[in-house]
């Protein structure tokens, strides 16, 4: 069974750290890094018999915005609606409720969050980002 809990003081963030270091959009990415966007959001872990096998971030001021970041699954985890779990603990939480906007980027998984209510930009012409200049070199030498 596994139980999903948002206590920072159970993340493995050594596991964590490595998870994201190997993603494809936080490549090589410091610990030091890491630690201060766990400080800064709503963490989850997803955890097997108390081993950590998940992880979620959700960066938001608790009224009407918030980021879902970081979505992560072990891979000796993965098939088992783990990350869709954690999305919709998010999703359903009190302290998540009547936030107008809940957004995120995905490049693989747009099935898991189509199934909670994601959907693409209805107005993405209204869009914009900016971003770190090497962060940016980085995107336009990966693939779509």
């Amino acid at each position: 069974m596994i139980e999903l809990d948002d206590d920072k003081a159970r993340l493995d963030v050594a596991r964590v750290h490595a998870w994201l270091a190997s993603s494809y959009w936080s490549p090589g990415i410091d610990r030091a890094l890491v630690e201060r966007a766990i400080a800064g959001s709503h963490c989850l872990g997803a955890y097997d018999q108390g081993e950590q096998v998940g992880y979620a971030r959700m960066i938001t001021d608790h009224a009407t915005f918030a980021w879902l970041a970081d979505v992560w699954v072990d891979e000796s985890a993965r098939g088992q609606g783990i990350a869709r779990a954690m999305v919709a603990w998010f999703v359903d939480h009190p302290d998540f409720a009547g936030i107008r906007r809940m957004a995120l980027v995905t490049a693989d998984a747009h099935g898991v969050y189509e199934a909670l209510g994601f959907h693409a930009l209805i107005r993405p012409s209204r869009y914009m980002e900016r971003l770190a200049p090497g962060f940016a070199d980085a995107l336009r030498a990966t693939p779509e």
